[in-house]
């Protein structure tokens, strides 16, 4: 099926989201340990905090990777639908 078939379909969301969540986690703990892994380890999460969430920076955090994990879902469940 097409993408634009499945989109209509629940059960292409339901695979999409089983997908993309894990993804969105696993995106999120290696962006944070590539960009601030010595201040992780070192316990300095107030660092961490404000590098990566202060300040609305949280919205430019989240809403790439939010976008990419839900496009890679589409993409993996609309080939799986196949």
């Amino acid at each position: 099926m097409a993408l634009h078939q499945n989109i209509g379909r629940k059960l292409f969301w339901i695979n999409t989201f089983k997908v993309g969540i894990p993804f969105f986690i696993v995106v999120v703990i290696f962006s944070l340990l590539f960009n601030s892994a010595s201040d992780i380890f070192s316990g300095n999460f107030d660092v961490v905090a404000e590098t990566h969430f202060t300040n609305k920076k949280w919205v430019r955090f989240f809403l790439g990777k939010i976008v990419i994990s839900i496009m890679y879902g589409m993409y993996t469940s609309n080939k799986k639908m196949k």
